[in-house]
């Protein structure tokens, strides 16, 4: 005899697909509208509601555009969680990108309020900037390098955004871009298309160091991806097309630190032409 169906356990397994695929959804206008307000006043906010890569730049999308409407249209893009340290964190199995903005960039020590985000940080990092659009076919860092016009230092001054900074997930991450806030531009680093200078920026010892001289944060070139030119072909192969001009953040050198008042900090990079520096101020 047949056994009569459990409805009350269909009805149960039928809520429960329906709020997971609802879950799997891009976030709401309106959620994303409210995440832009909070990140605007530096109120922290709880994590955007994406399971998965598609959702989250979804939800990218929108919450640059609600963005860039007070910081700039997109001037280029971020690849974030680039080294081992970064990735083990959050249990990522590589590295996830972002959209910078264009009135996001500081002049070389700059001073701003050490709470100037909802969880601010600062890291050592480096701009790139795009010559020509020829970078899309780039195979090799080498390539890369032949397609670049400047490279700057760069401490970027990012938003963790969400309350608790350990519920944090590549998906999420990327849901908040990347926590792309502010940066501070240093002076243009002449390009050298030649094996000595590709080998520097992988040998180079970028160091962070306060006011007195204590070291904060130290990491060799390598420590992003093995070369830092290989953001941009992670980028590229990630979904990312470059055009002339765009500025590329190649990620953190070493750990996220946290802003104090009073503090300042310096990013030297040992062993490029000039041992090139770049300053910011904490109020």
């Amino acid at each position: 005899m047949m056994r009569k169906p459990d409805t009350a356990l269909i009805a149960t397994l039928i809520l429960t697909f329906a709020a997971q695929a609802d879950a799997a959804e891009c976030p709401s206008d309106a959620a994303m509208a409210a995440l832009a307000a909070d990140i605007l006043s530096r109120t922290p906010a709880a994590p955007p509601a994406v399971i998965d890569m598609t959702d989250a730049l979804c939800a990218q999308d929108k919450l640059v555009a609600l963005l860039g409407k007070e910081w700039g249209a997109p001037a280029g893009y971020k690849a974030g969680l680039t080294s081992k340290p970064a990735q083990e964190a959050f249990k990522a199995s590589g590295p996830v990108r972002g959209v910078l903005y264009k009135d996001m960039m500081l002049s070389n020590g700059a001073s701003l309020p050490a709470k100037f985000a909802a969880l601010p940080r600062f890291e050592a990092d480096l701009i790139l900037v795009v010559a020509d659009a020829a970078i899309n076919q780039a195979k090799t860092p080498a390539e890369v390098l032949a397609h670049l016009s400047a490279i700057h230092p760069f401490i970027e001054l990012p938003d963790l955004v969400v309350a608790d900074p350990k519920t944090l997930t590549p998906a999420t991450i990327t849901a908040i871009n990347v926590g792309a806030r502010q940066g501070v531009l240093g002076k243009a680093i002449p390009v050298r298309r030649d094996e000595e200078f590709l080998a520097a920026l992988a040998a180079m010892q970028v160091v962070v160091t306060d006011a007195s001289g204590k070291e904060l944060a130290h990491a060799p070139g390598a420590a992003v991806l093995g070369n830092p030119l290989n953001s941009v072909l992670w980028l590229r192969d990630n979904g990312v097309s470059f055009k002339a001009g765009d500025w590329v953040s190649v990620g953190s050198f070493g750990p996220l630190l946290v802003p104090q008042p009073g503090q300042s900090a310096k990013v030297s990079y040992l062993g490029l032409p000039g041992d090139p520096v770049v300053s910011v101020n904490f109020e």
